[in-house]
């Protein structure tokens, strides 16, 4: 007799958000741009990202990743009002829980598929935009993921952002 276990499907997968911010610095400490659109390649993240650049491999920081929820919430613990962009994040995404383990693949718009490598760390300027904003973004992935470029594309404002494994 044969004994067929059933198929588990991670509901996650398929669930869908919206890419409402796009950004770049062009330099170490330089300030962000917020863009409308970007090409996104294996070579350079977010063209124009100082970030993006690959530096040895496997580099983990090509595209870093927020969700609006989180830096909501943190932004309401330190009873400030800040915009996304100064978080230094190249993707905010809203509607969509951020997966929290690496190797998971995320697609946005039409081409470009991103790589979860890891969790993005508060970093002690946080501090300098708010006090207690660095101890705030470290629960529960509040600052971000990092990603690497696993297909190219454009990226635009509005796109879906979906989960796809």
């Amino acid at each position: 007799m044969t004994v067929l276990t059933p198929m588990v499907l991670d509901p996650a997968v398929g669930v869908t958000g919206t890419l409402a911010g796009i950004a770049r610095h062009r330099a170490r400490r330089a300030a962000m741009e917020a863009i409308d659109n970007a090409e996104v390649t294996f070579a350079g993240g977010i063209v124009g990202d100082f970030r993006g650049r690959m530096r040895g491999k496997p580099y983990k920081r090509q595209v870093t990743l927020i969700e609006r929820g989180d830096w909501t919430a943190a932004l309401a613990e330190v009873g400030q009002a800040i915009d996304w962009i100064e978080r230094r994040a190249n993707l905010l995404v809203d509607g969509f829980d951020l997966p929290q383990v690496p190797g998971t693949l995320l697609g946005i718009g039409a081409d470009v598929v991103l790589e979860i490598m890891c969790e993005t760390d508060p970093c002690p300027r946080m501090n300098d935009l708010a006090a207690g904003l660095e101890a705030a973004m470290r629960p529960d992935w509040r600052g971000g993921a990092c990603a690497r470029v696993v297909r190219e594309g454009t990226i635009r404002l509005g796109d879906t952002i979906e989960r796809l494994r």
